[in-house]
Parts: structure tokens; C-alpha cells; sequence
């Protein structure tokens, strides 16, 4: 048995059963037994890969929009330039080296990375070597100020309550033990706190209808909002998506490049769920802020210059270089890759124009 399946073990036969919620984020985020405290899962070499690992495109053009927004803003003599869940550092290591084309807004950048992993902000610190940079455990520690927020593939991790749909309402799933070892799931037979997050627009689906509703996230885009409210700036998520909103049955667990069960191995594998960008976008129009998209991220890189700028890259190049570079574009912007998979969203302080790759969005 594993430190954290003894660990969940016990919690639950203290307290009972616990939500998805919980199990998630002791499973990934435990001090010391969670997923991202004492691992890197990124690479070939681990269980997944994301946007900024598969081409140097991707961070180039995530720092060319942060270019573009920083005028926007007015070009701000100081601004916030904050990653949260920077991975290995390589999104914002790429976006940096963009920017230094735009020297006034390079030089107005207060850099700021917002992770909770040892051995990731150790790899964030190699990436970065030389550049000035601060780290935090959560938003609220980045000094005010005008902002430019960046996060790539971090809403997905964030914990989310199940439901499901019964003849007596809506009921939270839950995660139990089994008497022979390992987990199951149940279901409350009363209400649960977390039923509150359900919106009223949920009440007339089927029966069997799972939900989906993450506290965390919700928590984390009013503040995001707040902060561009009272200080200005903009904020940039880019996730896996769902398409339906909160309902749906989207959690998952990824281990070696492949599915696993969600309740096998907790601590060992990636556990992530599909963010719900209508909630997201709901919550931070609430919060004041102006909202734009989502789009797909194929569509958001092309209206960046995505194709020119691989174009760019494979003068000079090899022939295996440039078929390499084919490829990462392909992931990046292809249907049925990561380019109609993941979506994107721009949050922005109010009265702000659309901002570069959205401007056809509705």
C-alpha cells in the first residue's frame, strides 16, 4: 500500500467518505505524497505532455500577445507578468526570449511564477537561470499592480465536485474504501454543502445526468477578475475543454502517455477533469471583468501567426527539422489534436478591447 492510498484510507475511515474533490487534491497535492510535489510528469519520460514542451512556437507567441497586451494597457511603466502552474519553466523561458523584440515592454516586466512543487520550481529556476524572478504559492501573494496572467493546462487540475442526477435530485458522488483494498465510488444519501455550486439551469436533466463543478476554479477567476478590476490588465487560460458545460462525466487519470483508472494508484497518476469555460467566463463577467472567447487554441495560434512563424523556423532547417517542426504544428493547431481539444479564454479589466486572437470572437 502507498503512503497516500494509506493516507486516504485513513481520512476516510475517520471522517467517512470523501468528495471528488478532496480525493483529488490530497491525490495531487498532498505536502508530501502529492503527484506534482515530488515528480516531474512532463516529456516523453513522463505521463504527458503539453503545449509548451511540444514546440518553442507556442511560449514565442504566448509572449507576442503579452507584447500586445502591454500596449494595450497603455504600456505601463511596471506590470505583473505572472504564470501560474509554469510547469518546467518552459512556456515562460520561450515567451521571455519573444519578448526581448519589444525592449520598452521587456524592460517593464516584474516576473512572477505562482507553483507549489519543489521539484518543479527547482526545473523553473534552470530554465530561467539568470532572469529575475519571483515564486508563490498562490495569486494572493504577487504584489498589486497591472497584471498579464498566463496559465496553461492548470484549471484542469483544479479539484471539482461530482454529481449525479436521482429520482430524489441531485447527489454528490463520493469515494469510499473497499473491503478488500483500493476505492469505489458512492453516492450522499442527503444533500451535500457542495450542492449549492450547481446552477438552477441543471434542474430538468435526466436522470443518470452526471455534473461537474469545480469550487477552486471558481474561486480562483473571481480573483483573477478582481485583480483586473481594481488594477487592470488581462489574464489568458488555455485548458482542455468541455463542451458541455457542468455536465458530463470528464474525470480522468493519465499515467505513462495512457488512461488508468481514477481511483487506482492516487498520487501516481495526473488526475484532471475538463474545464467548464461557460463557468469560468460566467464567473468573471459577475466579477466585473470583460470576458472574450473561448476559441479553440488551433484558431487563437493562427491568429497569432502560428504558420509564419514555423515557416520562419524551418528556413535553414534539415529535413528531419523540418518535419519536426510540421509535426509540433500539426499537434498544436490540428482538429482532433490539441488545437480543437484545448480552448482558450482572455480575461480582461472593464472597457478593454478585444485582445490579439480574439477579435472574431463573439
Amino acid at each position: 500500500m502507498t503512503p497516500m492510498t494509506s493516507h486516504l484510507r485513513n481520512e476516510i475511515a475517520m471522517h467517512g467518505p470523501l468528495t471528488v474533490a478532496a480525493y483529488m487534491a490530497a491525490a495531487m497535492g498532498h505536502p508530501e505524497h502529492g503527484y506534482y510535489i515530488n515528480r516531474d510528469p512532463l516529456g516523453m519520460t513522463g505521463d504527458f505532455v503539453t503545449s509548451p514542451e511540444v514546440s518553442q512556437m507556442f511560449g514565442e507567441l504566448i509572449g507576442l500577445w503579452c507584447v500586445a497586451g502591454w500596449h494595450q494597457m497603455g504600456s505601463p511603466d511596471t506590470v505583473r507578468l505572472v504564470e501560474m502552474g509554469p510547469g518546467r519553466g518552459t512556456l515562460m523561458a520561450d515567451a521571455l526570449r519573444a519578448m526581448t523584440t519589444a525592449p520598452e515592454c521587456r524592460a517593464a516586466l516584474d516576473v512572477h511564477l505562482v507553483e507549489t512543487s519543489p521539484t518543479l520550481s527547482a526545473l523553473q529556476r534552470k530554465a530561467l537561470d539568470g532572469i529575475s524572478v519571483a515564486w508563490h504559492d498562490a495569486l494572493a501573494e504577487v504584489p498589486e499592480g497591472p497584471l498579464l496572467l498566463v496559465t496553461n493546462e492548470l484549471y484542469d487540475v483544479l479539484p471539482i465536485h461530482q454529481f449525479i442526477r436521482t429520482l430524489q435530485g441531485w447527489r454528490e458522488r463520493l469515494v469510499d474504501t473497499q473491503s478488500q483494498g483500493g476505492f469505489r465510488f458512492v453516492l450522499a444519501d442527503q444533500p451535500t454543502p457542495a450542492l449549492a455550486l450547481l446552477p438552477d439551469s441543471l434542474d430538468g436533466a435526466p436522470i443518470n445526468s452526471f455534473a461537474e463543478m469545480s469550487a477552486a476554479a471558481i474561486s480562483l477567476t473571481h480573483d483573477i477578475a478582481r485583480r483586473l478590476v481594481d488594477h487592470g490588465g488581462l489574464a489568458l487560460i488555455i485548458d482542455y475543454a468541455s463542451d458541455q458545460g457542468p455536465l458530463g462525466d470528464t474525470f480522468q487519470a493519465v499515467r505513462d502517455h495512457g488512461n488508468h483508472h481514477v481511483l487506482d494508484d492516487p498520487g501516481e497518476a495526473d488526475l484532471s477533469a475538463r474545464v467548464d469555460f461557460t463557468t469560468v467566463a460566467r464567473v468573471a463577467r459577475d466579477g466585473g471583468a470583460e470576458v472574450y472567447g473561448p476559441v479553440s487554441q488551433g484558431e487563437f495560434l493562427l491568429a497569432l501567426g502560428i504558420e509564419a512563424r514555423a515557416a520562419k523556423l524551418a528556413t535553414g532547417a534539415s529535413a528531419g527539422q523540418r518535419q519536426d517542426i510540421e509535426t509540433a504544428l500539426g499537434r498544436l493547431i490540428g482538429s482532433g489534436e490539441m488545437g480543437s481539444l484545448f480552448k482558450v479564454l482572455a480575461i480582461a479589466a472593464p472597457g478593454a478591447p478585444a485582445p490579439a486572437g480574439f477579435e472574431a470572437a463573439p
